[in-house]
């Protein structure tokens, strides 16, 4: 039996960052030399695993030093880090508390743990290898989403702030235990919201556990945010359902949820609310994205056989034959955005 519809059947190859991107980020001060990069962290002395508070072992394992490099690399991670926040400026009393790695996923990254020795708070990092499907999402999300994204690339690293919120599988399970007075009818339209801004910019995989639920407490009750955290696969898969995340079975509870407080009718009005407000981004940032995408038009973002199944599949699902023939992945998203948004 074959994957399903919304099924990822292979792992994604990352692609390099090629001279047009690299010209590109340098132009929006995304790219500059960094202090200190990804394989410089691979010359570690261990690991060590780590485990939940039920002693089961996680994803992630703590990175062992050598003594004799411990000083100098915690340096220039802290340099790292005010070069992501502050544009290099010195920010006093910051020390590294703790280097984690993940050898699970396309970026395998390292998060690094910053902590402020006057107050004891504490922020996150990542330092990722650099992969240019995940640099054309970083900066659609920036360009085209209600978020922000705060990231740096110099050759090979990827820097990324950390994003704030709860795993949306852990918050799903228990939506209460998070505080404030639970609104299922916000959360389900956030959700649709969600799923509209995914498509709309060919987003993939937008499973539970690569997004989080930023909950605001407001003055009478909560509002919720719900903004990815992996954008591997932007644009790269061919089936036009892998950017739907209504269609994956982990994001079933919020579709059950959604089926329990919304009408069909309400989800229609939140999706033209979302196609509102991206028309408006658009507009706003029209002529980066148009450069972002006459760049992406030049680089190798996917395979061929991916591209032309994506045309066909949108031709049909949108009854526009413009898609059939498309010769890059620039172009499918460049008129998949046009579609959508009825520019």
């Amino acid at each position: 039996m074959g994957p399903g519809p919304n099924e990822i059947q292979f792992k994604k190859p990352a692609y390099p960052i090629g001279e047009g991107l690299a010209r590109y980020l340098t132009g929006h001060a995304r790219n500059m030399p960094l202090p200190i990069h990804y394989t410089d962290l691979l010359r570690h002395d261990g690991l060590m695993a780590q485990h939940d508070a039920d002693g089961r072992e996680t994803l992630w394992t703590t990175v062992l030093l050598k003594p004799s490099e411990m000083e100098d690399t915690h340096q220039r991670l802290a340099d790292l880090y005010q070069l992501l926040v502050a544009d290099g400026r010195r920010l006093p009393h910051l020390t590294v508390a703790s280097i984690d790695f993940c050898a699970y996923g396309n970026s395998q990254p390292f998060r690094i743990r910053i902590l402020n020795q006057i107050n004891d708070n504490h922020d996150y990092y990542y330092i990722k290898r650099a992969d240019a499907s995940r640099v054309y999402g970083l900066e659609l999300e920036h360009l085209l989403s209600p978020n922000r994204i705060n990231y740096v690339v110099d050759k090979g690293t990827l820097v990324e702030e950390h994003i704030i919120g709860v795993p949306g599988d852990d918050f799903i399970r228990d939506p209460g235990r998070y505080g404030g007075n639970f609104n299922p009818v916000r959360l389900c339209k956030e959700f649709v919201k969600f799923n509209e801004r995914c498509f709309t910019r060919l987003l993939g995989d937008m499973r539970a556990y690569n997004f989080v639920v930023d909950m605001i407490q407001d003055f009478d009750q909560a509002q919720y945010r719900i903004r990815s955290i992996d954008f591997d696969q932007q644009n790269f898969e061919g089936r036009h359902r892998i950017y739907l995340p209504q269609f994956y079975k982990e994001n079933k509870p919020y579709v059950d949820l959604g089926l329990r407080h919304i009408s069909r009718e309400t989800a229609q009005q939140y999706a033209m609310e979302e196609r509102s407000l991206l028309r408006k981004r658009y507009k706003l940032e029209e002529d980066r994205v148009r450069e972002l995408l006459e760049v992406m038009c030049g680089d190798q973002v996917s395979t061929d056989e991916h591209r032309m199944r994506l045309s066909e599949e949108l031709a049909v699902h949108h009854g526009e034959n413009g898609f059939r023939g498309l010769p890059c992945m620039g172009a499918i998203l460049n008129l998949q955005m046009k579609v959508t948004l009825g520019l």
